[in-house]
């Protein structure tokens, strides 16, 4: 690969990880209107064709919810011990408010994309 093939491909790289970044923490958030553990998030995350690592997933869920967003359980489910993650009232208001937000961007990016 050439240098400049591979400046490009890293590049294009580093933009789909930002992107994929904040569809991430709006997907998490949507489908924690339903308490949770990882395995099924992950599951109904891949289910809807958004893959996530392990190794990103915990993280943000600690993220969310040191920012109060998510609220968390210790349960004991098939004899082992799981985390159960849930929206909080507060991250119920900011996700709204970041539903109202993607609708406007998609609304205006749609808008550019068909005059492109």
């Amino acid at each position: 690969m050439s240098n400049g093939s591979q400046a490009t491909t890293e590049v294009f790289e580093n933009l789909k990880l930002e992107l994929r970044r904040g569809c991430l923490t709006l997907a998490v958030l949507t489908q924690l209107r339903t308490e949770r553990y990882g395995y099924t998030l992950r599951k109904a995350l891949a289910d809807d064709g958004l893959e996530i690592d392990e190794g990103t997933l915990y993280p943000l869920l600690r993220r969310l919810e040191s920012q109060g967003l998510l609220v968390s359980q210790w349960r004991e489910e098939d004899k082992r011990n799981k985390r159960f993650y849930r929206l909080s009232p507060v991250g119920e208001q900011i996700l709204e408010q970041l539903l109202g937000e993607w609708q406007r961007i998609n609304t205006s990016l749609s808008k550019i994309l068909q005059e492109a």
